[in-house]
């Protein structure tokens, strides 16, 4: 029989940790969408006898409904693992979702797990590598479907963060052009009403400069017609005198 390297010791902690899950859910209670009782399969049968894909997920138990303590094959494995008696061959992850390929080498035993949430699901003990490997790859390819659903959550959860953040950003976008915008529009009507009020000004003060000029025009004539008359005064006296002399 054909059998894989032993990695005892950085793959064993995978494992012990989907024990210590296990073992805490023990007196927890289970969330939403658990199955309701741990299903095991031990093949005391034929060692090459097929083993039969698993089913679906069952139905999950209440929120408020503890998890049963583990039996048979669940509990022989948990105590394997911590005892450090199997050798974890296989691991596949999907999501929250799990199985993997154990390796008893005392008794050339195998063991495939699936699980969710470090909580073990299923566990079928078989002395066949074929059998086993079959196995394993039923269950990775469950724990796939199963874990699907979970995936495009996260995945929309992520998108859906993501767009909310764009939206915030093209918002306060926005926001800083409608505010330049409105600013811009200010602005230039306060320019132009300064032009026009400027031009009104500039308008009455030509007016009043015009009027001003006229009346300069205005009095220099009448300086200019006062002068004359004091020349021609001056003038007739003159000869007024020079008349009065000649005599």
């Amino acid at each position: 029989m054909k059998r894989e390297p032993l990695r005892i010791v950085g793959r064993m902690s995978v494992l012990a940790g989907v024990l210590s899950g296990l073992m805490a859910c023990a007196s927890a209670q289970v969330p939403a969408q658990r199955p309701a009782v741990v299903q095991v399969e031990k093949d005391a049968r034929d060692p090459a006898a097929p083993v039969t894909p698993p089913a679906a997920a069952a139905a999950p138990l209440p929120a408020s409904a503890a998890a049963p303590a583990p039996t048979g094959t669940v509990a022989e494995l948990q105590q394997l693992i911590q005892s450090r008696q199997v050798t974890e061959l296989r691991t596949t992850y999907n999501g929250s979702y799990g199985a993997s390929l154990l390796f008893k080498s005392e008794d050339l035993a195998y063991y495939v797990a699936l699980f969710q949430q470090k909580n073990f699901w299923r566990v079928v003990k078989t002395p066949s590598e074929a059998q086993a490997e079959s196995t394993y790859r039923a269950f990775a390819q469950q724990s796939a479907e199963l874990a699907s659903a979970d995936i495009r959550r996260i995945k929309l959860q992520a998108e859906y963060a993501y767009n909310e953040r764009l939206l915030a950003q093209r918002s306060a976008e926005l926001n800083t052009l409608q505010a330049d915008a409105a600013l811009r529009k200010s602005q230039e009507a306060q320019v132009a009403a300064r032009q026009e009020q400027a031009r009104q000004e500039t308008q009455a003060l030509n007016e009043q400069q015009q009027d001003v000029r006229q009346q300069l025009r205005d009095l220099q004539r009448q300086i200019d017609a006062l002068q004359a008359q004091q020349a021609d005064v001056g003038q007739s006296a003159s000869r007024a005198k020079r008349a009065r002399g000649g005599r």
